[in-house]
């Protein structure tokens, strides 16, 4: 019997890409289709072992439908610095996996800060940019970056993609690959493929079984359940009201208004917003089912919002804005809606987005992440990697020390 070809290609849209065959990748469970080929690249030999991933179920940011909405909105183009360059691995020229990737030009709307190594590259004379992004723009969740279509050799596919990055960074002339928030053993994976690993941390809500969010409450010691009350009693104390939006109760007006709240927070955080207005018009009509859009209304006027994606087992906290500033209303739109809503729906865990160690104190705790950054630079290569020995130890250690800071009711707490 004839063996099997594998050939690798970049192609430079998601609309390059049938949906079907993504979301096959994907996991997300839709039939495989097929589409014409796109300029091949060779694949330089990678060695590596196998490695079980853990990240299952259904993440509604690695969809065909996601990424399509940011690119076809204009969010994430080659225009913004962001230019698809989408590897896939065909088996017998039918697609057997893909990875979001993209060429750069900057490190802006990653959350995995490299411009300190950019700089001191560029200090010493070399050209940092491009560099190749693998991750889903603007978005600072765990998913899987590697996607590899059941029924396909997975440790095969999944060794001719990561050979394929690095040949893509060869082709592209970039500096180097960065493969941002993925699970712990696919980062792993890649450290044993060549890849430099570096370790972050956000803060997680995980469901213990409540029943409800006085459950939740009861777990907390006095001080902090006592607080967190007393905060959602004051955030809607001016007569505002709290709507959860979901599917076809998110009308055009409703993106609208949240995002001039986007527009606004944006731009005083960022200098830029990311998104554009169509982006989130194009997910109304795409992913309306996925989408929990949390607004807050006074005096018949819709004032701050939340958007989260809602997962098969999590909740995915996204972008906050507001028009009106009124103590603790962020804290009950993002971080205790977003609670009551997991319980009610059995979710097992709440991402809040990136840093903030003030969300400690409402129930979050410390959780590590993970990405892996291939350097084509020796030199530049082994300054990064001592640099991020020391990096892991200390995230491993703040992360220790916020754990025992959390608020939960410790054993012999009678309170």
């Amino acid at each position: 019997m004839a063996s099997s070809e594998i050939t690798l290609e970049a192609v430079s849209s998601i609309s390059q890409i049938p949906a079907a065959d993504w979301d096959a990748c994907a996991k997300l469970g839709l039939a495989s289709g097929t589409h014409n080929g796109r300029d091949t690249l060779a694949s330089p030999s990678i060695a590596a072992n196998s490695c079980v991933d853990t990240m299952s179920g259904y993440n509604p940011f690695v969809s065909h439908a996601f990424f399509s909405a940011l690119e076809a909105s204009g969010s994430a183009t080659a225009r913004t610095g962001w230019g698809p360059r989408h590897l896939l691995a065909r088996l017998d020229g039918e697609i057997a996996g893909v990875v979001p990737c993209y060429l750069k030009s900057h490190s802006q709307g990653e959350y995995v800060f490299d411009r300190g190594w950019a700089d001191a590259y560029e200090r010493a004379g070399g050209r940092y940019y491009p560099k190749l992004q693998v991750s889903v723009p603007f978005t600072p969740a765990t998913g899987p970056r590697l996607l590899v279509r059941d029924g396909a050799d997975r440790e095969e596919i999944r060794t001719s993609l990561a050979s394929g990055l690095v040949a893509l960074c060869d082709a592209t002339k970039a500096s180097s690959v960065h493969v941002t928030f993925a699970p712990e053993a696919e980062s792993k994976y890649l450290a044993r493929c060549g890849f430099l690993q570096r370790n972050d941390q956000q803060f997680h809500w995980r469901n213990q079984g409540y029943g409800s969010f006085e459950d939740f409450l009861s777990s907390l010691n006095s001080r902090h359940r006592k607080a967190i009350r007393r905060e959602r009693r004051d955030a809607i104390a001016e007569g505002i009201t709290i709507h959860a939006l979901n599917g076809s109760d998110i009308t055009e007006d409703a993106w609208d208004a949240f995002f001039a709240f986007y527009m606004e927070t944006g731009s005083r955080k960022w200098g830029r917003p990311y998104l554009t207005r169509s982006f989130f018009s194009l997910i109304g009509e795409s992913m309306a089912k996925d989408v929990l859009l949390v607004m807050a209304r006074r005096k018949s006027r819709w004032i701050a919002g939340a958007i989260n994606f809602i997962g098969s087992d999590t909740l995915f906290g996204r972008n906050w804005g507001a028009i009106e500033h009124h103590p603790f209303l962020h804290f009950e739109v993002c971080y205790y809606q977003a609670i009551d809503f997991a319980i009610r729906r059995g979710l097992k865990t709440v991402e809040a987005g990136a840093q903030g160690e003030h969300k400690l104190a409402r129930g979050y705790l410390p959780q590590t992440t993970y990405s892996a950054h291939y350097i084509a630079d020796p030199d530049l290569r082994r300054a990064i990697s001592d640099y991020l020995r020391r990096e892991r130890a200390y995230v491993a250690e703040a992360g220790r020390e916020l754990s025992d800071a959390a608020p939960f009711r410790k054993i012999a707490d009678p309170s």
